[in-house]
């Protein structure tokens, strides 16, 4: 029995790592020789992303929406840098994208006491973490972190 088990393992962790991936013209330009941030992924993952879901553990789930109705949450790529909006607070600073990698380098953020910081104490702790990006039909990004049960789910804004 556990011989069977193993190559349905294998086969299953195979099909999730290759269908979080960026297409191969963004892998082909980011190689050991050459580590440059791919110009076709940032172009995609550039302009305005509202913040759906942030998961931790597969468990845990802060939904901005629901934490602020009303007020749209979300994050903006520059062509290097990011800025957050959450329903009181900012973050901004900037990010490294090689492949299907990204890093958000450290940044500032303002610090306004709110009713409800869910997502803001939420970012604060996942953003450090993020360790892949999933680029999905152009218009839904995974922020994937070294643990791959930890995610933030991005929604193309209108």
């Amino acid at each position: 029995m556990k011989r069977q088990i193993k190559p349905v393992l294998a086969i299953a962790l195979t099909i999730i790592a290759s269908s979080c991936s960026v297409g191969s013209n963004e892998k082909s330009m980011a190689t050991a020789d050459n580590p440059q941030p791919t110009a076709v992924a940032n172009q995609g993952i550039r302009g305005k992303w509202d913040i759906e879901t942030i998961v931790f553990s597969d468990s845990l789930q802060v939904r901005p929406d629901e934490e602020a109705h009303g007020r749209t949450q979300h994050i903006n790529f520059g062509d290097s840098t990011y800025f957050i909006q959450t329903n009181c607070n900012t973050f901004s600073g900037i990010y490294t994208l090689i492949g299907d990698s990204i890093t958000f380098g450290d940044g500032m953020m303002t610090e306004m006491a709110c009713d409800n910081m869910a997502t803001e104490d939420a970012l604060r702790k996942i953003l450090p973490d993020i360790a892949t990006l999933c680029l999905e039909n152009d218009s839904v990004v995974r922020l994937v972190g070294h643990n791959a049960s930890d995610y933030i789910i991005l929604r193309k804004a209108n």
